[in-house]
């Protein structure tokens, strides 16, 4: 068990449509090592975002158990699952979410308030986390001034300020331009890469998904390899 950072085990979801129920997802197996990058891909409507969520604990499957490292996360309680989330797992949307009214590194800072820190000690954080992603010399600029490109970057930077052991990517290039997601994608495997943080991405980005470690596609439910290393 503890060779992996996931395992999940006949994990199946199914969503009520008019008068009838649709498995998305059919008893899926997973295996995801420390350290690895891993991409999901399929059509649109595939599941591929709802397995993202599994993952990092924002949904629940119907059946299955999904482990992460020794913790069952269909046994433990929404508080424990809350402590996972926000202390091991970083979370990155295909739209970034910041707050308007506050800064760059104020944006950044938020999960490490949260956690407890102070705000000084938050700050800091924050902005050793800006310098990882290229954007330390925005720290204190409104985020309404930064773009598309740079907003993202700061997404990432709040995802990763508590040191999380997995960033959970969804579309994270897919609201961005050929150029700009292309930067994207060498950032998240450059961390992946000098961090060490496993990294698991939903795409529609060949391109990228060409430079991680495992290609899966979701198909009628399933789950196939499509690329292992």
């Amino acid at each position: 068990m503890n060779d992996y950072l996931y395992k999940l085990e006949k994990v199946s979801k199914a969503f009520s449509q008019a008068t009838e129920s649709i498995e998305i997802l059919k008893e899926i197996d997973l295996y995801i090592k420390d350290g690895q990058s891993l991409a999901i891909l399929g059509a649109s409507g595939s599941g591929k975002s709802t397995l993202l969520h599994i993952l990092g604990g924002l949904d629940s499957p119907d059946s299955g158990r999904v482990f992460f490292r020794d913790k069952d996360l269909t046994a433990i309680s929404p508080e424990q699952q809350a402590a996972l989330r926000r202390e091991q797992i970083g979370f990155i949307f295909q739209f970034h979410h910041l707050l308007p009214e506050f800064s760059t590194v104020e944006n950044v800072a938020i999960p490490a308030i949260l956690s407890g820190l102070d705000k000084k000690s938050a700050r800091l954080k924050a902005l050793e986390a800006l310098n990882q992603v290229g954007l330390e010399g925005r720290a204190d600029q409104s985020v309404t001034t930064l773009s598309g490109g740079e907003s993202q970057r700061v997404a990432i930077a709040r995802a990763i300020i508590s040191g999380p052991k997995v960033l959970l990517a969804d579309e994270p290039t897919g609201n961005l331009d050929v150029h700009k997601g292309r930067d994207i994608g060498e950032l998240l495997l450059r961390l992946n890469r000098d961090l060490g943080m496993t990294l698991i991405v939903v795409t529609h980005n060949l391109d990228l998904a060409s430079n991680m470690n495992l290609n899966y596609e979701l198909r009628s439910g399933k789950l196939y390899a499509v690329k292992e290393q």
